[in-house]
């Protein structure tokens, strides 16, 4: 009598996993156990990004990087309506059925993120994760979709005119870049997250702790960014008890040439070998050598468009079984910089798989 009593207790102090969906594990990691996956997804680019590796992954390109508007910050907003409407146009979807819509962007205020979705009518959860916003909204989704939800949308962008006036220098300065900046993506990315909806699956996110290693060169973001980068990874592998051989690619955002040599070295540090499998957004949307983009690209929407673009599709096409995807991001602010601050970095990762069951 004694021991089923107790059983009963302790059925509803630790429920099984099944009682639930998703469910935190070790540190930071968040499960999905149900089939949350990638409907659909996006990306929408300017001229630049058409001459790069990967131009003829963009659904969307426009020759002009104002897309028809006044000024640069509505052409950035654009690009957000833009892939969120392709996205949507993909699945046979519209935009009466999404539940929540997740976006963020660089600009003060997320003024791109909230002046595209005015008109939509849809649940706003507007995020500012500078570059990592785009696995930081896919993250969320995916939670959302995995509980509380159906479908989500989340979409993020960046636009080179826009960012240079807000954070370093007018166009018309022409100031000096050095070898280790980077060049902001004009683009934007859309994934559609929904349940039930198919691979690629959403498995787990992580979503990262803030680190800051003291860079305040606002021309080095990947050495900003690069140790929130190995923190997350390191802590996702730790908490799923899995090591880099396990996946087929691992992708940060845009770390740059700089970032993703110094992000190998601190992984090394944390006992973590990265291999032929690691590679960078911002060492594959342009072509170095030619494009003259210094240390690569960066933005939300450089690891937006080349997840939306590349990856995702290369997944829903068998290619790619299991990828960990790390948006990373600079948190910095105009005024933070004028203050002499240094840099602090975040990072968040979204493991996608092609198998319903888990890779756990």
């Amino acid at each position: 009598m004694f021991f089923c009593i107790f059983l009963r207790f302790a059925e509803k102090l630790f429920p099984k996993r099944g009682d639930f969906l998703a469910h935190k594990i070790g540190k930071q990691t968040i499960i999905i156990d149900s089939a949350v996956g990638i409907r659909s997804s996006a990306a929408v680019g300017s001229k630049k990004e058409s001459e790069g590796p990967l131009g003829s992954s963009f659904d969307i390109i426009n020759d002009d990087s104002r897309f028809g508007e006044k000024t640069w910050e509505k052409a950035e907003s654009k690009m957000q309506e833009l892939a969120c409407w392709k996205a949507l146009k993909k699945a046979e979807a519209e935009m009466a059925e999404i539940d929540f819509l997740f976006a963020g962007d660089l600009l003060n205020q997320c003024i791109a993120s909230a002046f595209s979705a005015r008109g939509s009518k849809v649940p706003f959860i507007g995020l500012y994760g500078a570059c990592s916003t785009f696995a930081e909204g896919v993250g969320l989704a995916s939670v959302f979709a995995d509980s509380a939800a159906k479908n989500c949308l989340a979409v993020a962008s960046s636009h080179f005119c826009s960012a240079e006036r807000q954070y370093r220098f007018p166009l018309e300065y022409g100031g000096q870049r050095p070898p280790s900046a980077q060049w902001t993506a004009t683009a934007a990315g859309a994934a559609l997250v929904s349940r039930d909806s198919g691979a690629p699956f959403v498995k787990a996110v992580t979503f990262g702790t803030v680190e800051d290693l003291g860079i305040n060169d606002q021309n080095n973001m990947g050495a900003a960014m690069a140790p929130a980068a190995a923190a997350t990874l390191s802590q996702f592998f730790r908490d799923t008890y899995t090591d880099p051989d396990d996946y087929d690619l691992i992708l940060t955002g845009d770390l740059g040439a700089v970032g993703a040599q110094l992000m190998r070295e601190l992984m090394l540090r944390e006992g973590f070998s990265l291999g032929d499998n690691y590679n960078d957004c911002g060492l594959m949307l342009y072509d170095r050598e030619i494009q003259q983009v210094e240390s690569g690209a960066s933005g939300c929407g450089c690891s937006a468009a080349v997840l939306s673009g590349h990856v995702l599709p290369q997944m829903k096409k068998g290619v790619l079984k299991t990828v960990l995807a790390l948006s990373t991001g600079a948190l910095m602010s105009p005024t933070s910089v004028q203050q002499g601050e240094t840099i602090p970095g975040v990072a968040h990762l979204v493991c996608f798989s092609n198998e319903k069951g888990g890779i756990f």
